[in-house]
């Protein structure tokens, strides 16, 4: 269990900060963009929830539970040898993301273009977290570049955004209410 008592610890202000393992990094650290933008896109999915009901809401809010799992595991590098085990992404919540997108797109109508953000509120939001969501997934490619990394956490974003993209269509009315793009179509 976690527990805040202060909110500010003065710490951080010579511009570095704390992995979960007490290893202290500057903030600018690759490390530490990853985990920001992982945080970043948690708080899309908040937002996405203002106008989520039902099972996507119930969907929204595991995504969400799931982005603070990846926290964690992002925060305690890979080569961390602790006695006690880690946090990490499991292959049950790549698979449970795998199982959602296919239940989602299973009624949906195949593309003939591609789709541009809107449609519904809870859709353009949705798009929001894709698009934060992959740039969270650069972020991590990047780190992975310099550091191990667990492999299912960077499955589980690469599922996300893929999640966000049809749950999107599905928010728009079963994808009748996608906004598709036309090429040229203001020439």
């Amino acid at each position: 269990m976690v527990t805040l008592n202060r909110i500010y610890t003065r710490t951080g202000d010579d511009g570095g900060s704390a992995l979960g393992n007490g290893e202290r990094r500057p903030k600018s650290d690759q490390r530490f963009a990853a985990i920001g933008t992982v945080d970043e896109v948690n708080a899309t999915v908040g937002l996405a929830r203002l106008a989520a009901t039902g099972a996507t809401d119930a969907m929204l809010a595991r995504i969400q539970n799931d982005l603070f799992d990846l926290g964690a595991d992002l925060a305690v590098p890979e080569v961390e040898k602790r006695p006690r085990e880690r946090l990490r992404i499991v292959d049950a919540q790549v698979a449970r993301l795998e199982a959602e997108i296919d239940q989602m797109n299973e009624n949906l109508a195949p593309l003939t273009s591609f789709v541009l953000p809107g449609g519904t509120p809870l859709a353009a939001s949705l798009h929001l977290c894709r698009t934060v969501a992959r740039r969270a997934e650069r972020e991590m490619v990047a780190l992975a570049a310099l550091e191990t990394l667990n492999e299912q956490a960077l499955r589980y974003l690469n599922r996300l955004s893929d999640f966000f993209f049809v749950a999107a269509r599905f928010a728009n009315d079963g994808g009748a209410g996608d906004v598709l793009w036309v090429p040229g179509g203001n020439r």
